[in-house]
């Protein structure tokens, strides 16, 4: 990492133990941060998660795996859920069978370029996704951060139960 041209400039950041070395609040922030980044922003989720992390000193490898919580297979479901939250949220009646308001196809529109028409249609949509995608990052995030740092508590207490009931109750 020292000698790649893209990474050299971090220095000694990158390699704090802490972004690497599995321990239970490192883990519980870095998944945190990558469903918090993953959730919240569509793009650059893994530079902005691993930026976090090593200023968070966070596990890094567990940020960036994280992220991939909104993939191609999720992104829709994801962003139509934060459409509704932020719509409740701002107090916008939706029934339950609309659809986020659509843009005019090129053919109802043939002069408004394909940016253009991306501009509006996020526009259309933009105040309750944005607040959605805030709350649902928001809530993912510290949802996760609790739910790893329990599940490895619990870990714990059943690897140390089965060491202290001995062989004959192991079984």
């Amino acid at each position: 990492m020292q000698r790649n041209r893209w990474l050299a400039w971090m220095g000694p950041a990158l390699h704090h133990p802490r972004l690497w070395h599995l321990s239970r609040r490192g883990l519980a922030l870095g998944m945190a941060l990558g469903i918090f980044f993953g959730l919240l922003i569509p793009i650059a989720q893994i530079p902005a998660s691993a930026a976090a992390a090593v200023l968070l000193r966070a596990n890094l490898p567990a940020a960036v795996a994280s992220t991939l919580v909104t993939n191609p297979v999720t992104f829709g479901p994801v962003y139509y859920a934060a459409w509704r939250v932020g719509s409740a949220i701002l107090g916008e009646p939706v029934t339950e069978d609309e659809v986020p308001p659509e843009v005019p196809d090129a053919q109802s529109a043939p002069e408004q370029s394909w940016l253009g028409r991306l501009q509006e249609q996020v526009m259309g949509v933009g105040k309750p996704l944005a607040v959605g995608l805030c709350v649902l990052a928001t809530t993912f995030g510290v949802a996760t951060y609790f739910a790893v740092l329990w599940l490895w508590a619990l870990s714990v207490l059943w690897r140390r139960r089965r060491r202290t009931a001995g062989p004959a109750q192991a079984h």
